[in-house]
C-alpha cells in the first residue's frame, strides 16, 4: 500500500485550519488510559508520515523498542494497535476474538453499498455470521471441494497450454510472467465453480468486461486513501478513487445483474454456488427469508477478489524462492518425479504424498504472506488488551510478515529453509500463531481449503510439466525481491521465467488435445 504522501501533505495544508479547529475541539484521552506504547507523532498528521511504502517493515523495526503491541495514531483520530508477536497474536485469537471482530469501512468499500454485503469487510454481527456458514457448508467444506476436482484439472490444463504456446518465444531470451497464467486459472476455476463458466482468456487481445472491471477494484482496494484519514475530505475525493472503484464497482455488478437475470430465464439448473446462493431459503431466526440481489453480487464479486490474486501471489513467491535457491528447486523436483511418474499428469491427490512440496509453500508463505497486516480488525468496544486500553473504534493490525519473521519463533528466520516444516505440526489453518499467513479466530479466510489446494495443484503441476530457467542476464541473487503492497504484497517486479517442455507434456497435448480444449 504505497501512500501518497506529497498529495496528502497538500491536500492537508490546504484545509489546515479546518483540521487545527477539528482537533482542538477533540478532548485528549490519552492522559485518562494506559494506550499501547508507540512513537510520538505530530500534532494532527500523527505517525502518517513514518510508515512509508512498506509500513509491516517499519512497524516491526519499532518492535524492539515498543514490544510486542505497538501504538500509531494516523491523522487526527484514528487509534492503531499492531499485535507483533506470535504471544499477542495467540492472546488475541484466543481471549479476545469477539472484541476485535469487527471491520473499519474504508471510503473505496462504500461504492455501490459493497461493505453491506461483504462478508470479508463487512461489519460483524449476525448476517455476518449467516455469509460465513453459507460459504462454508456450500463451497468451502471438504466434500464440497473434492467433488469439483475436474474443474481445476481443466483450468489448471488449461494454463499449462496457455504457457506451452508462449514456449518458443520464452526460449529467445524473454522470459513470461508465470504469475499472469496462475491468476487466470484461479479466475477460471472460480468462474467455473461460482457461474459455471470460463470468465479469461489470455488468446484475446482484451480480457472480459468483468476481469477488467475485477482488475480494477483489486488495485483501487489497494491504494491507500487520503480520505480515510481525515473523513472530512471525503466529499472532495481528492485522488478520485471512490470515483474509479464507483466505475468498476458498477461494471462489475452490471454483469453479475445481467448473469442472474439469465439464469433466472434459464430452465437448467447449473448445480453451482450461484444456484445455491438464488434457491437459498432461511430456516433459521438469524437467516434472511431469501438473499438480495445486491446481497448475491456482492458475496460473487468478494469471492473473485479474495480468490485470484492470493493464489497466483502465493504461487509466484514460492518459485521466486526456488530460483533463488537450486538447492531446493532439485529436491521438490526429485521429489514430485519420484511420487507422480514421468509419465503421468500430476494430480490433486499427490499432493499429499509430497511433504516437502508442502514445506515449500509453508515457508514461502511464512517469508511473504499475502497479507502483511492480514485485513485490518476494528475494536467493538473498550477492552483491555495484555494490560493496555484498547479503545472502542481503534483499528487493530496483526503483522503477519513480522510474526513470520520473529527470532523468538524461527531459527535463522530470513533464510529460505523449507526443512524446517519437515515433520513439524506447524500449519497455516489458524490454530498455530507463528504462522498466520491467513489469519485466525472468526474472520479468518474462509476460502482458505480450497486456495490452499489450488495454491499446490498450480505450483506442483508447474514444476512438474516444466524446467524453468532464468531470463539472459538474471542470476538467482539478482532477483528483485522487493514487494509492491495492493491487494496482496505481490513481487513490485513480476517474476519473469523461461518454461522448457519436461517429461511427457509433448505427448500429452497430443493424446489429449481435446480435453484440453473443452
Amino acid at each position: 500500500m504505497e501512500w501518497e504522501w506529497s498529495y496528502l501533505f497538500f491536500s492537508a495544508i490546504i484545509f489546515l485550519p479546518i483540521l487545527i479547529l477539528f482537533f482542538s475541539q477533540k478532548k485528549s484521552s490519552k492522559c485518562c488510559y494506559n494506550l499501547p506504547p508507540g512513537p510520538p507523532g505530530l500534532p494532527i498528521f500523527g505517525n502518517m508520515f513514518e510508515l512509508g511504502k512498506e509500513p509491516y517493515k517499519k512497524m516491526s523495526a519499532l518492535k524492539q523498542k515498543y514490544g510486542p503491541v505497538l501504538g500509531l495514531k494516523l491523522g487526527p483520530s484514528t487509534n492503531i494497535m499492531v499485535v507483533q508477536t506470535a504471544e499477542a497474536a495467540a492472546e488475541l485469537f484466543k481471549n479476545h476474538d469477539t472484541s476485535f471482530a469487527d471491520r473499519p469501512i474504508v471510503d473505496v468499500n462504500q461504492a455501490h453499498n459493497y461493505f453491506q454485503g461483504s462478508l470479508a469487510v463487512g461489519r460483524y454481527g449476525s448476517f455476518w455470521r449467516f455469509q460465513r456458514r453459507i460459504c462454508t457448508v456450500e463451497m468451502f467444506v471438504h466434500k464440497k471441494i473434492s467433488e469439483t476436482v475436474p474443474i481445476r484439472r481443466k483450468c489448471v490444463d488449461n494454463m499449462l497450454k496457455w504457457i506451452e504456446k508462449t514456449v518458443n518465444s520464452a526460449e529467445k531470451g524473454n522470459g513470461i510472467e508465470v504469475t499472469r497464467f496462475v491468476f487466470l486459472a484461479s479466475f477460471n476455476m472460480l468462474g467455473n465453480l461460482i457461474l459455471s463458466k470460463d470468465l479469461a482468456d489470455p488468446e484475446s487481445e482484451e480480457a472480459s468486461e468483468f476481469f477488467n472491471a475485477m482488475k480494477g477494484i483489486m488495485e483501487w482496494s489497494g491504494i491507500a486513501n487520503v480520505s480515510d484519514i481525515f473523513p472530512f475530505l471525503r466529499m472532495f475525493d481528492l485522488q478520485k478513487l471512490r470515483k474509479k472503484m464507483t466505475r468498476d464497482m458498477g461494471k462489475a455488478m452490471e454483469i453479475m445483474s445481467m448473469l442472474l437475470k439469465e439464469r433466472k430465464k434459464g430452465m437448467e439448473k447449473m448445480k453451482d454456488f450461484l444456484d445455491v446462493l438464488l434457491e437459498f431459503e432461511g430456516t433459521g431466526k438469524d437467516e434472511p427469508a431469501k438473499l438480495s440481489e445486491h446481497e448475491i453480487k456482492v458475496l460473487i464479486v468478494e469471492m473473485f477478489l479474495a480468490g485470484s490474486e492470493t493464489t497466483s501471489s502465493s504461487v509466484e513467491w514460492a518459485l521466486t524462492e526456488l530460483l533463488r535457491h537450486p538447492q531446493a528447486m532439485a529436491e521438490v523436483k526429485t521429489e514430485i518425479s519420484k511420487a507422480v511418474g514421468s509419465n503421468n499428469r500430476f494430480e490433486e491427490s499427490d499432493i499429499e504424498n509430497l511433504p516437502y512440496m508442502q514445506a515449500v509453500i509453508k515457508e514461502s508463505l511464512r517469508l511473504h504472506p499475502p497479507l502483511p497486516f492480514l485485513i485490518p480488525r476494528e475494536t467493538i468496544h473498550d477492552t483491555n488488551f495484555m494490560g493496555y486500553d484498547v479503545l472502542k473504534g481503534t483499528q487493530v493490525l496483526v503483522n503477519a510478515w513480522a510474526i513470520g519473521r520473529d527470532p523468538e519463533c524461527w531459527d535463522d528466520p530470513m533464510s529460505f529453509k523449507p526443512e524446517r516444516f519437515l515433520g513439524s505440526k506447524i500449519d497455516v489453518k489458524g490454530q498455530h500463531y507463528e504462522l498466520i499467513p491467513f489469519g485466525a479466530g472468526r474472520r479468518m479466510c474462509v476460502g482458505l481449503p480450497l486456495g490452499h489446494r489450488m495454491m499446490h495443484f498450480a505450483l506442483g503441476s508447474l514444476l512438474h510439466e516444466f524446467e524453468w530457467e532464468l531470463p539472459d542476464g538474471v542470476s538467482p541473487k539478482s532477483i528483485n525481491m522487493d514487494e509492491s503492497m495492493g491487494v496482496t504484497a505481490r513481487k513490485r517486479d513480476s517474476l519473469k521465467v523461461i518454461p522448457k517442455k519436461a517429461y511427457y507434456l509433448s505427448q500429452l497435448y497430443i493424446n489429449n488435445k481435446r480435453e484440453l480444449l473443452e
